[in-house]
């Protein structure tokens, strides 16, 4: 059976006043339901803008943006974002920041208190999930980065959102603690069954997480390519050292390379060092 498509974008382009070059053109792609994918490319290609506009924290200038058969036209509660800065209320517990979301008007609309119940239960259950019932009286300046973005984690699946937009959520944290952040978002991904998207610019962490890569050029931002990723659903961190994933990854970091420039710079810079060797050697001669 066919997977219905949740997010359609169709000659999607996004310019900013006064810039030269499009942030967006012409981006064409459709999002099935229940899809894990993760989008990659050098710095100003508009992942993030493109990430931001699905969102609805920004208007597109031209084309269409459909969700579940609708036009994107602000933020929704179908829509969660989680940012690369964990974004919490410092006068908030951790428990208080997650039920956050239950205060605003669009989800205490018509609410009972079967509703309400539900929704403590469901904070709960999530700060289990996340590893986070210790802790959920304290305040965030007392917990590592780490925590903090499992609460912004926690918070944006509060509302149970059908799409969940992730903007390089794990770019600042360690080695170590990234790791564990990868099999805990793709244990989140399984359970809730949400669609997440998810930029970055970590290209192993794109592929382990994702079920496609789509990778962005810049200048103006726009897709090159879409990797399918073909290690199914049960992945261990073992896999990051397998010779297949080594290959895509490869083969991913030489495309951004040659889409950003990056190569002729490279062979510019060997053709300046081999120039250089042959001065130096001369100037020994002399």
């Amino acid at each position: 059976m066919t997977t219905p498509t949740k997010i359609s974008i169709r000659g999607l382009t996004k310019n900013f006043d006064g810039a030269a070059v499009n942030a967006l053109e012409h981006i064409d792609l459709d999002i099935p339901a229940n899809e894990f994918v993760t989008f990659v490319g050098a710095s100003g290609c508009g992942k993030s803008t493109l990430l931001r506009t699905i969102g609805g924290l920004e208007v597109q200038s031209a084309g269409e943006l459909i969700v579940d058969d609708r036009a994107v036209t602000g933020p929704g509660i179908d829509r969660a974002m989680v940012f690369q800065h964990y974004s919490l209320y410092p006068w908030m517990t951790v428990s208080e920041n997650i039920k956050f979301c239950r205060q605003l008007a669009a989800h205490t609309r018509d609410r009972t208190s079967s509703d309400v119940e539900a929704a403590s239960g469901r904070a709960d259950a999530l700060l289990r999930l996340m590893g986070l019932s210790a802790v959920g009286s304290a305040w965030p300046n007392q917990l590592s980065g780490g925590m903090q973005q499992r609460v912004a984690i926690a918070r944006a699946l509060m509302g149970k959102p059908d799409i969940v937009l992730m903007d390089e959520p794990f770019g600042a944290l360690d080695a170590q603690t990234r790791e564990v952040m990868h099999d805990l978002i793709r244990y989140v991904h399984k359970l809730e069954k949400a669609t997440i998207v998810f930029v970055t610019h970590d290209v192993e962490e794109a592929i382990y997480l994702g079920d496609r890569v789509v990778l962005m050029a810049p200048r103006p931002g726009r897709i090159d390519t879409i990797y399918e990723v073909p290690f199914g659903d049960q992945r261990t961190q073992d896999l990051k050292h397998a010779p297949e994933f080594v290959r895509l990854k490869r083969e991913i970091l030489d495309r951004i390379r040659e889409t950003s420039g990056m190569k002729t710079d490279l062979e510019q810079l060997q053709r300046l060092s081999g120039a250089q060797g042959t001065t130096d050697e001369h100037l020994e001669a002399v």
